[in-house]
């Protein structure tokens, strides 16, 4: 009995100690082009390990950077082994890609450079006859993997991950985390969240989807709170830019058509208890589809929720959510 007795007094000072410890950090800086905030519940700062996935994942998949694989592969070296990563993003491009239909295609990156929102940013107005001489180099079954290296119909596709690899970037912090038995955390990378567990005070975590100001002004739709799921934002409200002939062409490109005009849709919110990835690109392709091919899309995907800003035929700006 007294041996019991001391056991559980040793562990409920063990319990104190570790209640004392155990506290919320932050860490903030800059990725992929853009901002961070990592929020997590431990005892310990993991700034130097996370920065170092950072590096890894900007190694592989980084059309940014001229000697990451993905760089080196659209210069047209064969020789190149990917990695974990590259296969695993790469695995993921294609389901999605057949799951919306082709609206979600990696191999548009020609057209997003040539329309001036890749790295090369050409800046070029395209007449249908010059969009349908790159759309021989559009489509993701063009592209294998085999035996760890990267196959290609035509030496011309250029591979863009770059409108899913912020979220896989996001799933492989999270992944870490929870390595370290880590699973209240969230993490937000320019737009892109992916949260688990709960905040200090026991209450989830809530993030704000901001309204599509075309003005420059920050204002927000709403607030949700997000219980162990994913969450990504595509909008072309920001990312434009006026053609010489008066045009407005927008950043995501439609990988159907070739040609980078807006749809009626000018925000769609994903949420899903997936990868950060997965809703990532979700978001991307629901902007390519439009409005009415999204609302199909999520009829038959019932777990992945939405919350969509459209225009109707009035010009009138309007919200749907599941």
């Amino acid at each position: 009995m007294k041996k019991l007795f001391f056991l559980l007094i040793l562990v409920g000072l063990l319990a104190c100690k570790k209640t004392e410890t155990v506290k919320l950090i932050k860490l903030k800086g800059g990725v992929f082009g853009t901002t961070y905030n990592i929020t997590y519940v431990a005892d310990k700062n993991h700034q130097q390990s996370i920065d170092s996935l950072f590096y890894l994942v900007n190694k592989s998949l980084s059309t940014y950077i001229p000697t990451s694989d993905i760089s080196k592969i659209n210069k047209g070296d064969s020789t190149i082994v990917v990695d974990e990563m590259f296969k695993e993003v790469f695995k993921k491009s294609k389901r999605i890609y057949a799951e919306t239909n082709g609206f979600f295609d990696p191999t548009v990156g020609n057209l997003v450079n040539v329309w001036g929102f890749g790295p090369k940013k050409e800046k070029k107005d395209l007449d249908s006859v010059q969009v349908d001489s790159l759309m021989k180099y559009v489509g993701l079954p063009k592209v294998s993997l085999e035996k760890g290296k990267i196959k290609k119909q035509f030496p011309e596709i250029y591979l863009d991950f770059n409108s899913i690899a912020k979220g896989y970037g996001i799933d492989v912090v999270g992944r870490f985390l929870e390595s370290k038995k880590i699973n209240n955390y969230l993490i937000e990378i320019g737009g892109e969240i992916r949260a688990r567990g709960k905040k200090p005070n026991n209450k989830l975590w809530a993030v704000a989807v901001e309204d599509p100001n075309q003005d420059g002004t920050q204002s927000y739709e709403k607030v949700i709170t997000l219980d162990n799921m994913s969450m990504a934002t595509s909008g072309n409200y920001r990312k434009y830019r006026i053609g010489k002939n008066g045009q407005k062409y927008v950043h995501t490109v439609n990988p159907i058509t070739g040609f980078a005009i807006e749809s009626n849709l000018l925000s769609a919110s994903v949420i899903a208890p997936a990868d950060c990835a997965d809703v990532d690109a979700y978001a991307t392709a629901f902007m390519a589809m439009g409005l009415e091919k999204t609302l199909e899309f999520t009829k038959k995907y019932p777990q992945i929720k939405v919350i969509l800003i459209y225009l109707n035929s009035e010009g009138e700006i309007l919200n749907y959510s599941n």
